[in-house]
């Protein structure tokens, strides 16, 4: 279990930190967030997540960094890496790659009560933060983060009550190491 790597991505309001906490906890594995890291930098730089990702736009060393990081302290092993690049910066040493997806209604309500914010205000954001970021990460890495072909499972969210999606966390796992002997 030690040396296990997981990466969990899907857009905002899919549960990715719901799901990578869980099973950081249960499995004792370390959890590296881009979504955390990134709140963390427009904290210290005192800007809102929309104003972060138009400089992010100009300012690829952003990203970069936080894609590094993820890389870094995943690639030693034990690890569930969270974020919207994160199948793809783990992708050639995650053992598995999970891609949560919901529909952007059902995102958008999640994040407005998560957050105790407004429903149109937390559209609105979410909608200009997930272009800027495909714009961007095709225009960094070559990616198209709607390209799902390189993960293991793709889960719909909204199809499942948490305890739900826990016990598919759960049976991806055990089956993993099942098969590995």
């Amino acid at each position: 279990m030690k040396q296990i790597i997981i990466a969990i991505s899907g857009f905002h309001g899919v549960g990715k930190s719901t799901v990578s906490k869980y099973i950081s906890e249960k499995y004792g594995l370390k959890r590296v967030s881009s979504g955390e890291l990134f709140r963390r930098i427009a904290s210290e730089r005192g800007v809102s997540l929309e104003e972060l990702s138009k400089i992010a736009e100009k300012d690829h060393s952003i990203d970069k960094y936080i894609d590094e990081l993820m890389r870094k302290e995943c690639s030693v092993g034990g690890c569930v890496g969270d974020g919207l690049l994160s199948g793809w910066m783990l992708k050639d040493i995650a053992d598995i790659k999970i891609w949560l997806k919901s529909p952007l209604s059902v995102r958008v309500r999640r994040i407005a009560e998560r957050e105790g914010r407004d429903y149109d205000e937390v559209y609105k954001e979410t909608v200009l933060r997930e272009d800027s970021e495909v714009k961007r990460f095709k225009e960094i890495y070559g990616i198209d983060v709607l390209d799902l072909s390189i993960y293991d499972y793709v889960i719909d969210t909204s199809k499942l009550s948490l305890e739900g999606l826990y016990k598919v966390a759960d049976l991806i796992i055990e089956e993993y190491f099942k098969l590995r002997g």
